[in-house]
This record gives structure tokens, sequence and C-alpha cells, in this order.
């Protein structure tokens, strides 16, 4: 039992937890913010970044997706931007655009084009491929210890956990700016705080996380760990460490249980088969906020001055 846990779901299970810490830790100062739109918009316009940049160099790496999706990112700022002069809608309006087309420029490519050899097309943009990730060469728990087998472990868990420490170092760094110039950008101007480069290298930390995520679990986690643990420990507190402490939590949850309920709920419930673990965890991301703004103990104190969030 213990071997076959090691091979089949020890990696998907670490894979889904990095992935959504590290999208919920840059997500609870875009909520905070009122950007949490951003963490939906990088979502979208990575996709046809990473597929352009595939088709150019055939390779499906750290390297190629990070520059794509940056040059993505590049022509989503600009198009905004136009879209916010020429047309004089709100930039709401021109995000929203701009990355729903991007997004479905991005499927239709991918639609149009032979991906096939790799694990990159519409299912997996959307759903990622967390259950196909596994450790086949691992023997038991002892192979965590032998440097021959951690070799073969997938490529996703270390790129995703040293995109997730990099994520919680850049934090830890930035933490106080980031806690003054998220609640009073006006005091944190005075104090000669840098809160427009401060915001601008939150976006990036934030595109980075969801670049790294995007090929193992799909949009949809990306999309709902930007979000969900935040909102949830948001209503859960009024001081911003614990909020971050929570958000993790509820992102760690999210991901056993989803991956677990993903593989197992069905039998449970008399079905055959199992659902998408991605979807699953998205899910249960989802009830655990539900469950935040019923029981939260600051569920009614949403919308009140943020500076009690400290």
């Amino acid at each position: 039992m213990g071997a076959e846990f090691v091979q089949f779901s020890l990696t998907p299970v670490l894979i889904g937890v990095l992935s959504a810490i590290a999208c919920a830790l840059p997500g609870n100062f875009l909520i905070l913010r009122r950007q949490a739109l951003i963490g939906d918009a990088i979502s979208h316009v990575v996709l046809p970044g990473i597929v352009v940049a595939f088709l150019l160099t055939g390779m499906i790496s750290a390297v190629p997706m990070l520059l794509g999706a940056a040059g993505a990112a590049l022509v989503a700022v600009v198009l905004i931007e136009a879209v916010k002069r020429l047309g004089n809608i709100e930039p709401g309006a021109a995000m929203g655009a701009i990355f729903t087309s991007m997004f479905a420029a991005g499927v239709l490519i991918l639609e149009q084009t032979d991906t096939s050899s790799v694990h990159l097309d519409v299912e997996h943009a959307l759903m990622g491929n967390l259950e196909s990730l596994v450790w086949l060469r691992a023997e038991g728990w002892h192979s965590l210890l032998d440097p021959s087998m951690l070799a073969t472990l997938p490529g996703e868990l270390s790129r995703i956990a040293a995109v997730c420490a990099f994520v919680v170092v850049a934090t830890l760094m930035f933490w106080r700016w980031l806690k003054i110039a998220t609640f009073d950008e006006g005091f944190a101007q005075a104090l000669g705080i840098p809160s427009t480069a401060l915001g601008l290298g939150l976006v990036v930390v934030a595109a980075i996380a969801a670049v790294a995520a995007f090929d193992a679990v799909g949009s949809i986690i990306v999309i709902a760990m930007f979000i969900c643990p935040p909102a949830a420990a948001r209503l859960m507190t009024n001081r911003l460490g614990h909020q971050v402490v929570w958000s993790a939590v509820f992102a760690t949850l999210s991901a056993v249980l989803g991956y677990v309920l993903a593989g197992y709920g069905p039998f449970w419930f008399g079905f055959e088969g199992a659902v998408s673990a991605a979807g699953m965890i998205a899910t249960v991301s989802g009830i655990i906020l539900a469950g935040a703004c019923v029981f939260g103990p600051h569920r009614s104190r949403v919308g009140v001055a943020q500076q009690e969030a400290r």
C-alpha cells in the first residue's frame, strides 16, 4: 500500500499542493488590492504565449514557456491600454475583453496545430495532466532517500517546488513594503516605497507562479487558487499575517482533498471510474470558500475598511 501511494499519488499531491500555495500567496495581495481579476487574466493570457513558444521551439520546457508567457503578457498589457484609450472604457472591461480573446486565440491555435506528441492540447490547457505525473520507478518510502531514485521524479515537481520557494522568499523579503502599500499606497509613497514598481513586481510573481503551475495543473486550478483560498482566508481573520497562513492551509486542503475525492469519491457513491483531479481540486476550493462565507467569523465584516486586516 505504501509503495503504491508513493508511486501513483505522492508526486501528484505534492505538485498540486505546491501549485496551490504558489498561486494563493500572491493572490492574498491581489484580493486586498481589489485586483483579483489580474490572476484570472494571467491564467488566460499565458496559454497563447506557451503555445506559440512551443511551435517556435518544439520544446515544452521552463525557459521557452516563461518567455512565451512573458511575451503574451506584454502583448496583453499593450492591447488593454489601447482598448482603454481608443474605446474610452473602464479598465475592468478592457481587461476582460482582451484576456478572454487571447485565451480563445490560444485554444484555436491548439486545435489547428499538431501537438499530439506532447501534453499540450485544449484538455490539458484546462485540466492539466496531474494524474499522469506519477513516480513509477519508486519502490516505497525509502526511495525518497535514494539519489538515483530521486533523479527519476517528474520534472514538474522540481520546477513548481523551486517557484513555490521563490514566491515564499519574495513574500517574506518584501512583506513590510507589501503590507504598507496594499493598505495605504499614499503613505507608502511618502515613506519612499516604490509602490508602482512593487505592484508590477507582484504581478510578475503571480505570472511566474501561473506559468509554473500551468503545465501540470492547467488553468482551472490556477484561476481557483488565485482567488478561492485568499478570499476564504479573508473571512477567517482581520490580520494579514494570519490571512496568508489561512490561505496556505486552505490551498493545501483543496489540493489534498480534491485529489483524493477525484480518485475515490465516485467509488464511494457507487459510480465507476474517476473524475478530473484539477476540476475536483477547484471544486473543493469553492466549497471551502462557501463554508467560509457561511461560517467564517468575519463574514459579516466584508467591505469594512481594509486597514482592519493589518
